[in-house]
């Protein structure tokens, strides 16, 4: 594959990526939504769903890896460095138009959701970030674009990133992989389930960003749009679901190195 296709590739998967999983967790936060409050397990499934529809999309250019971490844990196992800023090129721009575009989808809801009193009070969480029932640190939406931890603790949620991006890692570097870098379709849907799986068990302490792309891009974008209210966008904490899931990337590589090769 070209460096172009790789581009390409990664871009448009990883925009539908984040449109699809920063869809359902605005559809779950914002009032005047059909989805509010519909729960952890619906971000989990949404998020998914969403890792499939951007891997197959992206899996004949440049093998849908559409994440940093798993980038990184490729060019560990293959020993292939020369593309990955080209996979980083497209994972971080994609990440960035796939926020824009949940904005422009929920353009209406953001508006009601931000000018409602009970929001602009603090007197209701938001269930797609930190739900303490006090207003979150990040302002009333920043959980629909980023992720945000429950208990700060930078040492836990570092290590909550790094063990749940080092389960996803080691699972697709263990499936097949045509040459050496895509998952056939089969391995694709095994790993979307897995996802949903580290969601539900691993995603509760941080919300499971493990993907850099899909944490800062997003979060960049909720600092740029002109929301009423929306409060900041929380960069004190912004460097675990960037840390964490390469340093996690890093241990399933070397632990791939080290027991199955």
């Amino acid at each position: 594959m070209s460096h172009g296709h790789i581009v390409v590739g990664e871009l448009f998967g990883t925009a539908v990526l984040i449109l699809m999983g920063g869809g359902v967790c605005a559809a779950v936060t914002l009032k005047k939504s059909k989805a509010k409050d519909a729960g952890w397990v619906a971000i989990a499934f949404g998020w998914g769903f969403a890792v499939m529809a951007g891997a197959y999309i992206a899996n004949g250019y440049s093998g849908g890896q559409l994440n940093p971490a798993v980038t990184l844990g490729v060019a560990i196992k293959t020993g292939v460095w020369s593309t990955v800023p080209y996979y980083l090129i497209g994972q971080f721009a994609g990440a960035i138009i796939g926020a824009f575009l949940v904005w422009v989808a929920y353009m209406g809801q953001f508006t009601a959701h931000l000018t409602d009193p009970e929001v602009v009070s603090g007197q209701e969480a938001d269930p797609a970030g930190p739900a303490t029932g006090r207003k979150a640190p990040g302002g009333p939406v920043l959980g629909v674009f980023a992720t945000g931890p429950e208990i700060r603790n930078p040492v836990q949620n570092l290590l909550t990133e790094i063990i749940g991006t080092a389960v996803l890692v080691l699972f697709i570097l263990t499936q097949g992989m045509t040459n050496g870098l895509a998952l056939n379709g089969l391995g694709i849907l095994l790993t979307s389930l897995l996802v949903v799986g580290v969601g539900l068990s691993l995603g509760g302490p941080t919300g499971y960003a493990i993907n850099p792309a899909r944490d800062l891009g997003p979060r960049i974008v909720h600092s740029l749009l002109p929301l009423p209210g929306k409060g900041g966008s929380d960069w004190s904490y912004a460097w675990i679901p960037v840390v964490g899931p390469l340093a996690g990337a890093a241990v399933a590589g070397g632990l791939y190195k080290l027991a199955f090769t």
